[in-house]
């Protein structure tokens, strides 16, 4: 055993001063590791809080730009229809000038043409049903006619024409359909 001088030990005390030393604890290396893993955790939570917070914002905005499309989504198609307006009421007009039929029943006649090619642009187009198998997809049958000339079930009449929008039906053709006699 290696015996030290007393007066060693005691400078040794004194040059201490009130430090404590506990040699029992581990060293301070983990505790900051594990303090630094707590700070990466909080960082880490308020990343997810500030990306949370941006998507909610996100969604609202696209929500509310969703919402403002619908609403003007038809201004194209209204600008397109307001010179079918004007030139209806130049129809009217030129009869009242003239007091002539056959200028109305031109006008009307232009008016209904420049009507279906606005349609035609947007992609509505009239359904052909005269003369055509019924198809309950594209047709509601308003009446039987008994009828030789045609097979049973063939659209004889178009009563009012129906219109479809590319792949959707806006409105079924109401038609008359061929019955056999009996």
């Amino acid at each position: 055993m290696v015996q030290y001088p007393a007066d060693c030990c005691e400078s040794f005390v004194e040059s201490m001063s009130g430090e404590h030393i506990d040699l029992v604890s581990e060293p301070q290396e983990p505790v900051s590791e594990v303090e630094q893993l707590r700070m990466e955790l909080e960082e880490a939570k308020n990343r997810t809080l500030r990306a949370l917070a941006d998507f909610e914002n996100f969604r609202t905005r696209i929500n509310r730009q969703m919402a403002e499309e619908r609403k003007y989504a038809n201004i194209d198609f209204m600008r397109e229809l307001l010179p079918v307006w004007d030139n209806i009421g130049r129809a009217l007009e030129a009869v009242d000038a003239t007091q002539s039929l056959e200028s109305l029943v031109e006008g009307v006649q232009m008016v209904y043409s420049q009507f279906l090619e606005v349609l035609s642009k947007y992609h509505c187009e009239k359904i052909e049903a005269k003369f055509q198998p019924f198809d309950p997809n594209m047709h509601a049958s308003v009446a039987q006619v008994p009828n030789a000339e045609f097979p049973a079930n063939t659209v004889i009449e178009e009563v009012q024409p129906g219109f479809r929008l590319y792949d959707r039906i806006v409105r079924p053709s109401q038609v008359m359909l061929a019955q056999p006699i009996s």
